[in-house]
């Protein structure tokens, strides 16, 4: 399993603008291939300073698979023509990690409240 995670960044005055592009538009788009091997993206974001920080995430079974999302090499990033106009920068490349190590577990349910119920 790999991630790839790649950042951008815009100014607050274009971040609800590029999110919702995200949301509507290149996320679904990417769904929309079926790419063999994609199994799923995120996409996060975070204020650091005068930025708005993006920050998507994408797991795919192995570099082939990335290499099919990008076109060719698996590093590139893919930035479409309507996300740079709204992007003031963004990583060149992304970055891909491989999966050492994982801990699945299910977090213990909260115990229900009965303060205050049906009043």
């Amino acid at each position: 399993m790999i991630r790839r995670i790649w950042h951008g960044w815009t100014t607050p005055a274009n971040a609800d603008a590029y999110e919702r592009l995200l949301r509507e538009r290149i996320l679904p788009g990417i769904v929309a291939r079926g790419i063999a091997g994609l199994h799923g993206l995120e996409a996060w974001r975070h204020q650091v300073g005068e930025e708005i920080e993006f920050v998507t995430v994408m797991s795919f079974d192995d570099l082939q698979a990335v290499a099919e999302f990008t076109g060719g090499d698996p590093g590139r990033s893919v930035v479409p023509g309507a996300a740079r106009r709204l992007l003031a920068r963004f990583d060149e490349h992304s970055q891909h990690y491989d999966l050492v190590a994982a801990a699945p577990f299910e977090a213990p349910r909260a115990p229900e409240s009965t303060d205050n119920v049906g009043r």
